[in-house]
């Protein structure tokens, strides 16, 4: 037992050993750093701040300036969406039957009461066939019952037949005439299915897109072609609730449309009357005019004025860029420059330029000299 505690004892105080060897070393370490320190600092001269000032640069005769102003301009807010028709249609048939023949294609323009799909016509004509023997058929039975019942007249007048039997003549012309009026409908009735075995276009327009080919079976509200009036053609954007307050029918706005790199007036047609509780936005629907070059599902931006604000604007010739930095040589009232790093926002009037800071009002500016050709 007591060789155990010497020997617990003696790994103790070898780790106390080592502990203070290394509180040692490191005691060493910081004396000779802090040496070094002092020798380079005794053999460094210290330069006093008065010996590196920077030579002022002063206002050449031959420069020009300019200065900056304070101005009051209306901005624009953005919202994006997208073109859509609000005369879109989906172009079906109403009967059953296989498609013979498709007169357009995908972009091509038509007019009212094209023709677009002819349809397989032959089972229509049969039925139609049938319902005109059938009409045949109820005309001669109105005529025989009408003679029967002119007979039967006379007959009951000379007390030849019963009134039972009279009753039953006039019943049957009755009848007859039911049938026969019943049959006139069917054939109307089947000359309607055949006009639907030829599909018009409803309105003029373009056709967006054509779903089935010829041979198909064209079935009853299965969409066949796609038809859009491109002069129905809206701006569908959703617009924050502060700005869509703001808006109202009616309103003319500008809407910029980035493919074709232009902008045109729209009107503002509709104001969907309930907001989007996700993005706190209400849908708003533009009225497009009549543009070449616009079609269904474009990317257009509606510029909506947002208010009037004053801002300071630059002479855009004032800024020397080096890299992501602007800077300016702003003059001091002694004539000489001074270096100033400023930071720009939006583009204004050609040549002027919003300042975030970096300057203040009255201050006067140095304009770059712009090498030709740049």
């Amino acid at each position: 037992m007591k060789w155990k505690m010497a020997l617990n004892i003696r790994k103790m105080l070898a780790s106390l050993s080592v502990a203070v060897l290394g509180i040692g070393l490191l005691v060493v370490a910081v004396v000779v750093a802090t040496k070094a320190v002092t020798i380079d600092v005794a053999w460094n001269k210290k330069i006093a701040p008065e010996e590196t000032a920077v030579a002022a640069r002063e206002l050449g005769p031959n420069d020009r300036t300019d200065a900056v102003h304070e101005v009051e301009k209306e901005y624009m807010e953005e919202a994006v969406g997208t073109l859509k028709a609000a005369s879109r249609t989906e172009i079906s048939a109403r009967v059953l039957a296989p498609i013979e023949r498709i007169t357009v294609r995908a972009g091509q323009r038509v007019r009212q009461r094209d023709e677009l799909i002819v349809l397989d016509r032959r089972a229509v004509e049969t039925q139609k066939s049938q319902v005109q023997a059938s009409l045949v058929a109820a005309q001669a039975s109105v005529q025989q019952a009408e003679a029967n019942f002119k007979r039967d007249s006379q007959l009951l007048t000379s007390r030849t037949i019963s009134q039972e039997q009279f009753d039953q003549s006039k019943a049957n012309v009755e009848v007859a005439r039911a049938q026969l009026n019943h049959a006139q409908q069917a054939l109307a009735e089947s000359e309607v299915m055949l006009s639907y075995t030829t599909i018009l276009a409803p309105r003029s327009g373009i056709i967006v897109d054509r779903l089935a080919e010829e041979g198909d079976m064209a079935q009853p509200g299965v969409p066949l072609l796609v038809l859009y009036d491109p002069t129905s053609l809206r701006l569908e954007v959703p617009v924050m609730e502060n700005l869509a307050l703001k808006l109202r029918v009616g309103d003319e706005l500008s809407v910029r449309i980035d493919a074709l790199n232009r902008t045109v007036t729209a009107k503002v047609d509709e104001i969907v009357p309930q907001a989007e509780a996700a993005s706190r936005s209400f849908l708003v629907k533009v009225a497009m005019p009549k543009e070449e070059g616009l079609f269904e599902g474009m990317f257009g931006r509606l510029l909506i004025p947002a208010g009037k604000r004053r801002h300071l604007c630059l002479a855009t010739a004032a800024i020397d860029k080096i890299g992501q930095l602007e800077l300016v040589d702003v003059v001091e009232p002694d004539k000489t420059l001074q270096r100033r790093f400023v930071k720009t926002g939006r583009l204004g009037m050609p040549g002027r330029v919003e300042v975030l800071s970096g300057l203040a009002v009255g201050e006067r500016v140095r304009l770059r000299e712009v090498v030709s050709g740049q």
